[in-house]
Formats: structure tokens, C-alpha cells, sequence
């Protein structure tokens, strides 16, 4: 992020433009939406630009900028579509301490002013750092279409009453009653005018100020394989309303990002053969912040009913008499088999698949080798990477044939995504991959698995 996003106080500050065509009459209709004393020089100015100043909207001096003109300003824009000039101005501007954006000039400038939606007193600024305004304004446009008009006038009847919703405990509990407000009870009156909003406004808060405290809770929250877009809305939902997340290592930065940011986020980030956080300490982690009513997400990658300890943490919940709740995942190897365009399952092949862990606590895990070695089994391999020479070798003392297919997917659903097929015979030679991996006994990409010999298709009874 080289444009950190601030909104700046204009009310009552002078902003100096020099310009008077196309490019200083789109800054200025923007400017104009503001309570600062706007200054325009230019001795060339558009009509429009001469009316607002006969309208007393800001005032146009008719000279180009000089020495001091910019004096006290706090921002300054360069609009007169000249290198030159744009650059004396921007030079002038900052020499006088104002800040200076030059126009359609990325690098030269020293803010950007970004594309917003303006439901006053809520304002969305939408900024690409000058690599894609097109793509800002089709933004725009979205944010435009879903947000109500009706949007503003909760915010300004609400503004006003901040002071009085301070007789609600700083956290949760003013956090649940502005939710309240804002997506309940004031859009279901708005339309009523202000008078109804103001009655409901102060009928929500008494309803807020009457409640108990709310119970702690812990959500056992699946994150999926990574992809922020195979997040559920129920993980989503539990995401935005926790006040501390407890997140695995493999849980996507993108999909932290989606915390508020007032929530604790706390690393308890495990790795197979490598630096962990004992289960033992993650548990009193759980209990210690489920204090004074906290929401507490402890976020798993993929679903955390699979290979996710969750059966000690919910006993840990149910030893503190905590509530608790499980919003399920997509889970790694889901979305790996959708990435090689292939299904668990099929008609003559194999009626059930197998989810195996590469390791447990005590080492490599033993598992029915003997069945699993069998034509047409199936099974995706958890934590395997380390574990594939153990498992190739204990299929292949089981009569498997060595050229039974294999996939590893690493990184599965991610950008980084990496796919690759190999055999049981060469599974340990594929291995060597820093990112998280799911290994596929008896699959391969659909591209390959065309090339081979067709499988019977006999119905199953």
C-alpha cells in the first residue's frame, strides 16, 4: 500500500485549485461537496467556475497562482493540464506547506483523491493508487446501486445521538445496539420520516440498556482451503462479529483481513514435525478469552471436524460451561478434487473414499493398508508430505500396483495453486513443497486419467 486512506478535515480550511478547464471542473465538483473555502486561480476560467463564484460557492481570482497564494491551504491541486505549469504550481503549493495532488500525475502528487460514494454523512472512497480508475468507477457504481439514499439520514440521526448510546458499555454492547439501528430497526421506519427514526432510535436503546450480558460464546469456525470466496456466510458472519479470533497457521492473511479491527487475533498456529503451539496451551487460550461475554472464533483451515483437534476444544468449552457452536468448512481436499476436475466417487470405480492423516502424535499413522491397496481405492492424505515415503511403502507391501495414480495439489484453491500428478511408485519424488498439500491415492487430473485405460462402469447394486 504505497496511498494510506485517510479522510481529511476540511471544514472551515482553505483548498487552493489552479486551473479553469475539464480537468479543475471535475476536482471542483467533488471540492464543492465539502465545507472548505475554496480558492480557484486562473485567468482563463470556465463559465461554470465564474458562476459558483457569483454564487458566493468559492472564490476565483483571475491571475495565475503565486508566491504565498497557498498559504494556510492544507490541500492543493494542480489542474491546469500543462506539465509546466502544473509543476510550477505544485512547487509554489508545497512551498507553502500544502499538500499537492497534480492531476492525471500519480508520481509528482502527494495525495490522490479517490473515487466516493457519498451517502453523507457516509462516504466509501474507492482507490486503485492511480493502476485502474476504470476499474474504481465500476466499483462506484456497484456500491452506488446497493446502498440506500435512506443510508445518510440513519447516520446523521444517529451521529446525533452518540452521547446518549455512551450509557451502553464500551464493546459488544454498543457495537449489537448500533447493528441493531442500522440494519433493524431504523431501516424499518425511515421511510416513516425523521421523527419516526428518532422515536425508534431511543425505543432501541432502552430495549439495549434493559439486557443482560451477553453469554460468552466460542464458534468452531471452518476458514476452507484458502480461497476467500469459498468462505460460507455463516464463517463470514461469525468472522465480522468476533471480538477475539484464534486462527490456525494455514488460515489465509486474506481471509484475517476480514475481521473488524478492534477484534484480538491471536496466532495458535501449528506445523507437522515443526514449531507448534501445544494443544494444552491453545485450550487455555480459548477459556482465557471467553471472559466479560467475548465472542470468541477459534478459525480452523478447511472444516474443523476433519483432522481439526476439535473434539478437545469443545471439552475444554464444556469444562468452563461455555457455549459453543460449529460452522462448517470446505474442506482442503474438496476443493483439490474440484482443481483436478475429478469427483471422490464413481460408478464401477469406488463407492467410498478415504480421509487419512499422513501423521498422529505418535509418528506416521497405521491405517487398513491391506484395503486400501486394493484397484480402485481412493483415499486423500492429510499432512502427508513428510509421511509419503511411509505411506508408499506400506501400500506397496500390501500388493498395491505401482502404477496406481497420484496427485498432489499444493496450496489447493489458492493463487498459488500448484498441481502434480505422479504415480505410486514416484510418490516420494514429488513431495519436496512448502506449501500445505493433500495427496490423492488413486486419482489423477482428469487430462491424465483420459490417457489411461477405461475403468468398467458396472452400476453398484
Amino acid at each position: 500500500m504505497d496511498h494510506f486512506p485517510i479522510f481529511v478535515a476540511l471544514a472551515g480550511r482553505r483548498v487552493i485549485l489552479s486551473g479553469g478547464g475539464g480537468a479543475a471542473l471535475a476536482k471542483l465538483r467533488l471540492l464543492l461537496k465539502t465545507t472548505a473555502h475554496i480558492t480557484v486561480f486562473s485567468d482563463d476560467a470556465a463559465p461554470e467556475i465564474k458562476t459558483w463564484h457569483a454564487n458566493g460557492k468559492l472564490r476565483l481570482i483571475e491571475r495565475p497562482i503565486e508566491a504565498g497564494d497557498a498559504m494556510c491551504a492544507v490541500l492543493a491541486y494542480a489542474a491546469d493540464e500543462d506539465d509546466a505549469l502544473d509543476a510550477r504550481t505544485a512547487d509554489l503549493a508545497r512551498a507553502d506547506g500544502a499538500m499537492v495532488n497534480i492531476v492525471d500525475n500519480l508520481g509528482d502528487s502527494q495525495f490522490i483523491t479517490p473515487a466516493i460514494v457519498d451517502r453523507d454523512p457516509v462516504t466509501i472512497a474507492i482507490g486503485t493508487e492511480g493502476a485502474a480508475p476504470v476499474l474504481a468507477r465500476a466499483i462506484k457504481a456497484d456500491l452506488e446501486e446497493r446502498l440506500p439514499t435512506s443510508l445518510g439520514t440513519l447516520a446523521r440521526i444517529g451521529k446525533g445521538f452518540r452521547t446518549l448510546a455512551n450509557a451502553l458499555p464500551m464493546g459488544r454492547a454498543r457495537r449489537d445496539f448500533w447493528r441493531d439501528y442500522y440494519f433493524r430497526t431504523g431501516p424499518a421506519v425511515v421511510q416513516d420520516g425523521e421523527d419516526a427514526v428518532q422515536t425508534t432510535l431511543k425505543t432501541t436503546l432502552q430495549d439495549h440498556l434493559a439486557r443482560k450480558s451477553r453469554v460468552a460464546h466460542v464458534s468452531f469456525v471452518g476458514a476452507g482451503p484458502g480461497d476467500p470466496e469459498l468462505l460460507t456466510l455463516k464463517a463470514r458472519k461469525a468472522i465480522d462479529e468476533a471480538d477475539v479470533i484464534i486462527h490456525d497457521r494455514l488460515v489465509a492473511p486474506e481471509i484475517l483481513e476480514l475481521a473488524r479491527r478492534e477484534a484480538e487475533i491471536v496466532d495458535a498456529g501449528k506445523e507437522g514435525f515443526g514449531p507448534s503451539m501445544a494443544q494444552e496451551t491453545i485450550n487455555a487460550l480459548i477459556a482465557e478469552h471467553t471472559q466479560n461475554g467475548a465472542q470468541v472464533v477459534r478459525l480452523k483451515s478447511g472444516d474443523p471436524t476433519i483432522f481439526g483437534r476439535l473434539d478437545e476444544e469443545i471439552e475444554t468449552c464444556e469444562a468452563h460451561g461455555l457455549s459453543y457452536s460449529i460452522v462448517p468448512g470446505i474442506t482442503a481436499a474438496s476443493a483439490a478434487v474440484a482443481a483436478i476436475g475429478q469427483s471422490f466417487t464413481r460408478r464401477g470405480r469406488n463407492g467410498s473414499v478415504r480421509f487419512l492423516t499422513g501423521h498422529d502424535m505418535r509418528g506416521f499413522a497405521d491405517h487398513d493398508w491391506a484395503n486400501l491397496a486394493q484397484t480402485g481405492s481412493v483415499a486423500a492424505v492429510y499432512m502427508g508430505k513428510k509421511a509419503a515415503r511411509f505411506v508408499q511403502g506400506r501400500l506397496l507391501m500390501h500388493g498395491a500396483d505401482r502404477l496406481t495414480p497420484v496427485t498432489l495439489i499444493e496450496n489447493a484453491s489458492r493463487a498459488d495453486q500448484r498441481i502434480i500428478p505422479a504415480t505410486l511408485e514416484t510418490l516420494a519424488d514429488v513431495t519436496a513443497v512448502s506449501g500445505p498439500a493433500v495427496i490423492f491415492i488413486g486419482l489423477a487430473p482428469r487430462e491424465a486419467a483420459d490417457t489411461l485405460a477405461e475403468m468398467p462402469q458396472e452400476e453398484f447394486a
